[in-house]
């Protein structure tokens, strides 16, 4: 596939030395993919800086003002785990931008397939609700964003090991977007449970695979070679958004699953074939991941395995 790859040293301006989510979850994926020689074969595309106006396709206008104001205002922390800077709005901003210039990208038909190396991540935030370690959606911005354009039917595929809350809430109520999500549970944020599954129009759009402490590379396999490729191909969908999360690792410091870097491989490699074979511009945007190796060859892989497609 021809592949592009979003990154730009914005992402490093929001950082907390100590916390889990900091500056060098980037930059161990950056010297990764100079490494591996990857850079000279992907498609470098550089991220914009998303408008208020886009941001409020998922968020309250209020509470991004809140977020603009905290962070002019020194910044600090907004929940027991997720902090906000003086560059934290600005770096947001850009992670949403990311987002939309992949999927302009997939649309013109420049790419085939994008990865979006970008923080702070997204998927818990809610409407009016930073948590997580998220401020701004990303991937459920981007969501809004295919349907204003005209799209009818999105897919998101969350393989984080923490329930993407914020996104599921997002499209609760909505058939436009199929929001399928596997994790550890229970597990924060104590959302995802099977019986989840959407309200009114919006029911049998969200589908929950919640998995016990050590599951791991059988249990993804399964997931993603059987089940996932069903509903997408039932949905029928026009575009396919992942959010990303590395922290099914083995190797990760904050969850209890148990997925080698090949289960990882093979999880994404699943997702490629499916999309690649029904003909469906795919992107990919970081989440979690938090034990920096892992990570790095995580992402370095699922690079590989895009470029191959």
């Amino acid at each position: 596939m021809k592949t592009g790859l979003i990154y730009d040293d914005i992402y490093l301006e929001h950082n907390e030395r100590g916390h889990p989510e900091n500056k060098d979850r980037l930059i161990s994926i950056v010297q990764e993919l100079e490494a591996r020689g990857l850079f000279k074969h992907v498609i470098k595309i550089k991220p914009r800086r998303a408008v208020v106006e886009e941001v409020s396709l998922n968020h309250d206008i209020g509470y991004i003002q809140e977020i603009h104001d905290f962070c002019l205002a020194g910044g600090g922390y907004l929940d027991p785990d997720t902090y906000a800077y003086s560059m934290s709005y600005e770096t947001a901003l850009y992670a949403v931008g990311a987002v939309l210039e992949g999927i302009d990208g997939l649309l013109s038909k420049e790419v085939e397939a994008v990865f979006c190396a970008i923080r702070p991540p997204g998927h818990h935030a809610e409407r009016s609700k930073a948590m997580g370690f998220c401020l701004f959606n990303n991937i459920a911005i981007g969501a809004h964003y295919l349907l204003k354009k005209g799209l009818s039917r999105v897919f998101i595929i969350d393989f984080d090991a923490h329930h993407g809350n914020g996104t599921q809430r997002s499209f609760y109520e909505e058939d436009r977007v199929f929001y399928f999500s596997s994790h550890e549970y229970p597990f924060y944020p104590g959302t995802g449970s099977a019986e989840e599954r959407g309200v009114g129009k919006g029911y049998g759009y969200t589908y929950n695979v919640p998995l016990s402490a050590g599951a791991g590379d059988k249990e993804f396999e399964e997931i993603y070679s059987k089940l996932v490729p069903k509903l997408i191909r039932e949905y029928s969908p026009e575009f396919l958004l992942v959010s990303a999360g590395y922290d099914i690792h083995k190797d990760d410091p904050l969850t209890f699953l148990n997925v080698s870097t090949e289960g990882i491989g093979k999880i994404v490699e699943n997702i490629l074939k499916t999309a690649k074979d029904l003909n469906i511009p795919i992107l990919f945007a970081l989440e979690g991941g938090y034990n920096l190796k892992a990570l790095a060859q995580s992402v370095a892989l699922t690079i590989e395995k895009m470029l191959e497609a």
